[in-house]
């Protein structure tokens, strides 16, 4: 193995790690502790196979996938603790303030972090990193069907938290810097 390879891997990271990142919080429900654990899992076995990972598609695909199956797994071994119910009294995932962006963001992270995984992980891949439900579904090894099912179920729950039942689509703040 090259020097090209631990270079080109370099600089994957030094480009691309801030996105990563961000997808990372995501997946983890804005926990950033485990967000950089995730990233760290990630990069950490992409840089044990760069070697392999140096063809056409880049390391990227691969990084993308292990954050999401680390964060499954995770909550996998988190399972035997049940969800924690919203008080009324908490400042939960209802905002009055629906016009300020900044509400709106926060809103969207607190109603993403309470999905179960599955449904947060096929949100993200499908509305923040633009990915189709076919290129989902092999990443998650389901069916089409699945991801559709657990993007309708996953959208209908934002809503339900969001208390709106208007049919709107959903947009991640941060999107608006990629356009």
């Amino acid at each position: 193995m090259g020097r090209d390879a631990g270079d080109s891997f370099e600089e994957f990271v030094r480009g691309r790690s801030a996105h990563l990142f961000k997808l990372a919080l995501l997946l983890t429900g804005q926990n950033q502790a485990e967000a950089e654990d995730l990233l760290q899992i990630a990069l950490e076995r992409a840089y044990r196979r760069r070697a392999l990972l140096s063809g056409d598609r880049g390391p990227e695909p691969y990084v993308r996938r292990v954050l999401v199956n680390a964060s499954i797994d995770r909550w996998r071994a988190l399972r035997r603790h049940a969800e924690q119910r919203l008080e009324a009294g908490d400042p939960g995932p209802a905002v009055d303030d629906r016009t300020s962006e900044l509400a709106n963001r926060d809103l969207l992270l607190r109603s993403l972090a309470v999905l179960p995984p599955r449904q947060r992980a096929v949100l993200v891949l499908r509305y923040w990193e633009d990915l189709s439900e076919a290129e989902i579904a092999a990443m998650l090894g389901c069916s089409a069907g699945t991801v559709k099912s657990q993007a309708s179920r996953g959208l209908k729950r934002l809503r339900e938290l969001a208390g709106d039942s208007r049919v709107k689509p959903l947009r991640f703040p941060e999107q608006e810097c990629h356009e």
